[in-house]
């Protein structure tokens, strides 16, 4: 486990998520280099060189400081500003991360605290850099407590031709913040439904780091009363 501020982030070069992949495509190169050719096999070897740098997951030496909200994946920030969230019937800032299939597509998690809720809600695959995708595309929340008693929501949302969510914490559990929680395979986004009064630390369009960058602070007692308890 990741934890605290300043810790390098224990992570194979490669995500386990590819491994399969990356077996697959280099096995499938070789074999067609060696019947074939180079010639033949260089399109396959530029598969595996794009598959090999999808699923690269490097350490990263996390961010921290009070009320610290850390950027949960690598990407552009393509929109920031308040809207109704959601999943806890509130007023919140909202920041959305692009993440493009040159990214690094490990998610870390924003927040430590508690899990209180997990939503998995199946849908569709537009792009996920249009805003319609935050609402209609296939996606996975999660709803952290802080120990300060902040609430926090992060999703990941599928995108054009993403087919796989992968999240590996459940209901109920105590992460840190920064951990390694999930992936989605080619191409998303991940958006942050933020407590009003939150202070960001990024811009529309700037280009972001999971775990090593901050993405906002907290506002000490910022806990929306609208919110489920």
């Amino acid at each position: 486990m990741e934890q605290g501020s300043n810790t390098p982030a224990r992570a194979p070069l490669l995500a386990r998520e590819g491994w399969g992949h990356i077996a697959f495509v280099i096995a499938a190169a070789i074999f067609v280099t060696i019947w074939l050719g180079w010639l033949i096999a260089a399109p396959l070897w530029l598969v595996a060189v794009f598959v090999l740098q999808f699923f690269r997951d490097p350490r990263r030496v996390l961010a921290g400081g009070p009320h610290a909200v850390l950027c949960p994946a690598d990407g552009r920030v393509i929109a920031l500003g308040p809207v109704e969230d959601p999943y806890l019937n509130r007023r919140a800032v909202r920041v959305s991360i692009f993440m493009n299939v040159f990214n690094v597509h490990s998610n870390r998690l924003p927040v430590g605290g508690r899990v209180r809720k997990r939503w998995y809600s199946p849908g569709r695959f537009f792009n996920a850099s249009l805003d319609k995708a935050s609402s209609d595309n296939e996606r996975n929340a999660l709803w952290i407590t802080t120990p300060d008693g902040s609430d926090v929501v992060v999703v990941q949302v599928a995108g054009l031709i993403a087919r796989r969510i992968l999240c590996y914490i459940a209901e109920g559990e105590t992460v840190g913040p920064g951990n390694r929680y999930g992936f989605i395979r080619f191409g998303s986004r991940v958006d942050v439904y933020l407590p009003l009064g939150s202070h960001t630390e990024v811009s529309l369009g700037d280009k972001v780091k999971a775990g090593s960058q901050l993405l906002a602070r907290l506002e000490p007692g910022a806990v929306a009363s609208t919110v489920p308890r």
